[in-house]
């Protein structure tokens, strides 16, 4: 018999599961795709990407089956949601090493499941885009023949047309979706496990906002896709993203399906390995909150008053005058009378890059509302680049460090820097990189490493790996923290940047050749004010592996103490402790850094229990306590 868990052990589960304090800051009031992009913004925050080999391993704290067939103290088997009997024993069972390709049968072992397919996102059948390609909040282990079966099928609602019944009655069946033109094949999972699909699939949306129109969707515009035939329930939109009719259907599986302790604790566990989380696990009732709008179908306004008040070498700016109806979502630009937008943003102003020096343009824009309707065209305005300016025309790669590469620790990081004189939209960025095979000598492209959010003018971040155990950095402070083949580079790889996937912007070796910077860590000259994409060692220092100075840039005094008075710290000079008066509960992260811009002490919520910062182990010294964003200088004694 099943194994039921006592009601005690529930609330006590129930009561620990919520989300950390302060972890959803900012969402109360909102509704709508306004909710949707804000938990976007959380979600997307910090997130720590790991490999995809890392997976097996994680299982183990992830998936574990503590819930039907054996005790939490002592399973070592996983949860297979494809093949798991909740009403008696199962049929086969996976520990986390029984990871296999390929099976022509149910019970031979078990494949990592992308539950939104693969094929939604990569960038071809050879290489898969981090940071999806390995994210634990929508990969689980599942029965490799299912897996297999399933294929890029959608999940859904079968008809009586039956092409596979599984042992624990899953199916692939033809699809019966209510109002949905798709009449595909479907995976229906059963009764069971339907809630954590849609909450899982609806994650998705919201995770990976501001990248899903890159992505492979279903209503597009191409005569060799229909809907009777294509396999992915998104629909090219950011804010909306799926279907409504599918939408409707995975509206339905939760509500039937209400969250489980199973994916509370799944959830926890990811978010101690990844610091993110499923919202709607947290939330559920957040569903309906965001796909609750009711457009009409009146389409919008033009906005007016197009102009261009900057024009550089490399990009224009362009600013307008808001449509005036209540109900726009954001504004589409098009250049040169082509009909495929240039760029969409929510605002009345935007920055177009990317383009050639003296050189005339005409732009105009269109408004689109919540039922995707757009407006007329504003009216057309005509900007033309100068012959130069002192700007970078592109993102540069400042700092590579390499680690000593072992098994355990890949003390790896890149910088790069915003010296374009506007802001930069990351979505459109890339790490790619290249391995040599051992056994071939052949040349070939490794995984690739998304970008993503947006970057201020003169701001600098750094991509840095998990693993690392850098003196100078930690993961807390990177912008971007992966495991992905990209940041798994060794001496004689070529690394580079690039932008809408295969231009190179700037470059670390030579392509399709072993390089030798091994063991070495390559700092931009200061001389050195744009990228290239032709790597020239002439332009970099050298020092040794695992070198770490200044990382993420260096502040100056100046730059680091702020006009803010929300806090006092005393006493100042200090021996020991030093104490923090004011509103410190919210703060969440303090470091103490030196004068060279080395941060040499984190702690998180410092002061939930205390008042006090310990400086006893610092030398003598003038110093900064940086809380959140807020800095103060003092001296230790």
């Amino acid at each position: 018999m099943k194994k039921i868990l006592l009601p005690i052990i529930l609330i006590s589960s129930s009561i620990s599961a919520q989300a950390p304090a302060g972890y959803y800051d900012g969402t109360a009031g909102l509704t709508g795709y306004a909710l949707k992009s804000k938990l976007h913004d959380i979600i997307s925050n910090k997130m720590i990407n790991w490999h995809y080999d890392d997976l097996k391993v994680l299982y183990n704290q992830t998936d574990l089956d503590k819930y039907y067939d054996h005790d939490a103290s002592n399973t070592q088997y996983m949860l297979d949601i494809y093949s798991e009997i909740p009403s008696g024993p199962d049929v086969y069972e996976y520990k986390a090493d029984q990871l296999i390709a390929g099976a022509a049968g149910e019970g031979q072992g078990y494949n990592r499941e992308h539950m939104m397919p693969q094929s939604t996102f990569s960038t071809s059948s050879s290489i898969s885009d981090y940071p999806m390609y390995s994210d634990l909040n929508f990969i689980i282990p599942v029965d490799a023949y299912i897996n297999q079966r399933r294929n890029n099928y959608p999940y859904g609602i079968g008809n009586n047309t039956n092409h596979y019944i599984f042992t624990n009655t899953s199916r692939i069946s033809n699809a019966a979706i209510p109002n949905y033109p798709y009449t595909g094949r479907v995976y229906e999972p059963i009764n069971e496990f339907k809630g954590d699909i849609a909450r899982t699939l609806l994650y998705f949306a919201v995770r990976y906002e501001g990248k899903l129109g890159s992505f492979n969707t279903a209503y597009t515009t191409s005569a060799n896709i229909t809907p009777a035939t294509d396999q992915c329930p998104l629909d090219g939109t950011e804010e909306r993203a799926i279907d409504l009719p599918y939408v409707a259907m995975l509206k339905q599986w939760s509500a039937a399906d209400p969250v489980s302790q199973r994916e509370i604790d799944r959830n926890n566990a990811i978010y101690n390995i990844q610091k993110n989380r499923n919202p709607f696990i947290d939330h559920p009732e957040w569903i309906d909150l965001i796909w609750s709008e009711t457009p009409d179908n009146i389409a919008p306004a033009a906005p007016g008053s197009l102009v261009s008040t900057q024009q550089n070498a490399y990009f224009v700016n362009l600013n307008w005058t808001a449509s005036s109806d209540t109900d726009i979502l954001g504004y589409r630009i098009y250049m040169n009378g082509s009909t495929t937008p240039i760029a969409v943003t929510k605002g009345t102003s935007v920055i177009i890059d990317h383009l050639s020096p003296s050189t005339t343009y005409t732009f105009t824009v269109k408004a689109f509302d919540k039922a995707y309707l757009e407006s007329p065209f504003s009216n057309t305005v005509t900007a033309a680049t100068i012959a130069s300016d002192s700007y970078a025309q592109d993102l540069m790669i400042t700092k590579y460090i390499s680690g000593t590469n072992t098994d355990f620790v890949k003390n790896n990081a890149l910088e790069i820097v915003n010296k374009t004189g506007h802001e930069v939209n990351l979505n459109n960025y890339r790490i790619n990189i290249q391995f040599k095979n051992n056994s071939s000598g052949a040349i070939y492209s490794g995984d690739t490493y998304e970008l993503e959010g947006k970057v201020g003018n003169n701001e600098t971040f750094v991509i840095l790996n998990p693993k690392a155990s850098l003196s100078c950095y930690t993961n807390d402070q990177a912008r971007f923290v992966t495991a992905s083949d990209p940041l798994m580079f060794a001496g004689q790889n070529y690394v580079e940047l690039a932008y809408n996937k295969t231009v190179t912007i700037d470059a670390i070796g030579v392509k399709y050749t072993t390089n030798n910077n091994g063991n070495v860590s390559l700092y931009r000259k200061s001389t050195i004010n744009k990228p290239t994409d032709t790597f020239n060692i002439n332009e970099w220092d050298s020092y040794p592996s695992n070198y770490c100075q200044n990382l993420g840039g260096t502040l100056s005094a100046a730059e680091l103490i702020t006009a803010h008075n929300e806090f006092t710290i005393y006493p100042n000079p200090v021996y020991n402790d030093l104490y923090v008066s004011g509103a410190t509960e919210q703060i969440k992260t303090a470091r103490i850094i030196d004068l060279s811009g080395k941060v040499i002490y984190t702690e998180k919520d410092p002061f939930r229990n205390k008042k006090n910062i310990s400086v006893q182990g610092i030398p003598a010294g003038v110093y900064f306590l940086q809380l959140d964003e807020k800095t103060h200088q003092f001296i230790k004694r």
